[in-house]
């Protein structure tokens, strides 16, 4: 039976306090990188955000002997993915004289897998990553061939090759693990029971915005009358889901949802298969360019009402947004319109997908960063990844350094003073949940019953208590 709302906040606050406890200085760094890998793993980690930083800040400035694979792994993992600089050249102690990794590590498949997820965290100028990943996938494809796993083991190895934990959507991923966890005879049950409760709790506010938005998306819709438009409002708001689940952020999540929703419409109006004529493409491209209520005459009688509903939902923005924080709205209006001016029509999967073009960059962190916290959405840290053309250019840490002449660790340390690596870690998150959408020649998002399962999941069903 699921309890109150209120019980349930009572009962988590509690259960905070006691896994706030499990972080007292230590100098057992194993045990602490277990432990801030078990708390995200099972998405608790928006909770003790604070814990995590100190922690992972020691485990980043203590020196470490392992020569285990996992733990080496694991902790390389750990700090890459919180923007702490770790060098390839942890992995050598694990290597032999000739550069390659030990025999003895093609029979430990628990290794094999975190180090298969550790090499995806490459970056520009680590090729040696690229082969890691090629040594480990090959032993533990091996290892599935010849059924030398059995069990979760088994399990967790063909969910790690078929999408190593990088590149996972992490709410999805925490239900996979969150019973994979529960099944462990090891597992701390403090752990899970907070993780179980937090999930129900925001559940509650996620589902509460969905009937939100679908009903604003009804009225919208139904105020257009377009028969050529996809009705993927949940779909949409899933996009938001991705980027930002966090209680705090709901309306951030709200906002962009809403955008996703105009990328959308805007896909289904200038698709080549669609109902628009490219004369019609180009007047509603001539009104964008306007963006303005007196430019209305230039639309197609039948698109006024859509032009229309794009002009008052960027308005909203503006009334809702602080005074410092309108030039993000202004810019997505701007995007919006270079898009139209130079004939640009991206599918939306290349838009979602940041795809190759600085613009499109651009827009998706200007409309990220709507609704984030003042530290978040400097304009230095939204000039810092907006300049960046995501087909061609290097990462920001090593644009810092070519730029400045300086190491990697006073680049990282710029770099997170502008506040990058949040903004940055959203827009990750964004694209996250690409392989959810169009994963194996997949278009999840037009044919909404391929994820029918997943959304339940997320959106409907409480974890059992």
């Amino acid at each position: 039976m699921q309890q109150s709302a209120e019980w349930m906040r009572e009962r988590t606050n509690k259960l905070k306090e006691e896994v706030c406890t499990l972080f007292t200085p230590s100098k057992d760094m194993l045990r602490r990188m277990y432990l801030v890998d078990e708390i995200v793993h099972l998405g608790i980690d928006h909770l003790f955000e604070k814990e995590i930083e100190t922690a992972l800040k020691d485990i980043h400035e203590s020196e470490f002997a392992s020569s285990n694979l996992h733990e080496v792994a694991l902790r390389f993992r750990l700090l890459r993915e919180r923007g702490f600089w770790v060098s390839p050249d942890v992995f050598q102690k694990v290597k032999g004289d000739d550069g390659n990794f030990l025999n003895e590590l093609a029979d430990d498949p628990r290794g094999l897998i975190s180090l298969y997820n550790a090499a995806h965290l490459f970056i520009h100028g680590e090729p040696e990553f690229e082969e890691t990943i090629s040594f480990a996938r090959n032993h533990l494809e091996s290892m599935i061939w010849d059924s030398v796993l059995k069990g979760p083991l088994a399990d967790q190895v063909k969910h790690a090759i078929r999408l190593p934990l990088p590149r996972t959507l992490k709410r999805v991923e925490m239900l996979h693990y969150m019973f994979e966890y529960d099944q462990d005879n090891g597992h701390n049950p403090v752990l899970l029971e907070l993780a179980k409760l937090d999930f129900n709790l925001l559940q509650h506010v996620h589902l509460k915005e969905l009937k939100e938005i679908s009903r604003w998306w009804k009225d919208v819709s139904g105020y257009m009358g377009l028969n050529h438009i996809r009705d993927r409002v949940i779909e949409c708001y899933t996009w938001s889901y991705a980027v930002y689940h966090e209680e705090e952020l709901s309306f951030a999540r709200m906002l962009f949802a809403k955008i996703v929703v105009i990328i959308t419409l805007l896909d289904d109006t200038y698709d080549v298969y669609a109902f628009t004529s490219i004369e019609e493409c180009r007047t509603l491209n001539a009104a964008i360019q306007g963006w303005d209520d007196s430019a209305i005459s230039l639309v197609p009688e039948y698109l006024r009402k859509f032009y229309e509903i794009m002009l008052s939902t960027f308005r909203e923005f503006e009334d809702q947004m602080l005074s410092n924080k309108r030039y993000l709205v202004a810019f997505n209006k701007a995007e919006a319109a270079e898009w139209s001016h130079r004939n640009y029509k991206p599918s939306f999967s290349e838009q979602v997908a940041l795809a190759t073009e600085t613009t499109g960059a651009r827009l998706l962190a200007a409309g990220v960063m709507l609704g984030m916290s003042d530290a978040a959405t400097t304009r230095e840290a939204f000039d810092s990844i907006g300049s960046q053309n995501k087909a061609d250019m290097p990462c920001a840490v090593e644009t810092y350094i070519n730029e400045h002449k300086v190491t990697v660790d006073v680049a990282i340390a710029k770099i997170n003073e502008l506040a990058v690596l949040p903004v940055a870690q959203r827009l990750i998150n964004l694209t996250m949940a690409i392989p959810m959408f169009y994963g194996y020649d997949s278009d999840a998002f037009t044919f909404g019953e391929q994820l029918r399962e997943i959304l339940e999941n997320l959106y409907v069903k409480p974890m059992p208590i």
